[in-house]
């Protein structure tokens, strides 16, 4: 059953190739969704699959890559709404 995750993650997540991260690893774990940078500074990650690789990609919003420094990831989970366009980054 394919679920829905919206991630907020907070920290020093802009400028540091985090949603290029993101987007590699959303793709590899095969999921459908948006990554984008927001004005407040924080990076939403709006993902649906199934619930192992969103739990997976979850792991790695936390981590993010070498030059972030994540303080914070906010999420809410609910039924997938159909999203199918692959994974990209929302501008």
């Amino acid at each position: 059953m394919r679920k829905r995750m919206v991630a907020l993650v907070s920290g020093r997540v802009q400028n540091v190739g985090y949603r290029a991260f993101v987007l590699r690893y959303a793709r590899a774990l095969g999921l459908d969704g948006t990554v984008r940078n927001l004005p407040s500074g924080q990076v939403e990650v709006i993902a649906e699959g199934d619930e192992k690789s969103l739990n997976q990609l979850l792991t790695l919003l936390r981590q993010g890559p070498p030059a972030a420094r994540v303080t914070d990831v906010s999420v809410q989970w609910g039924d997938a709404t159909g999203i199918s366009s692959g994974f990209h980054i929302a501008w």
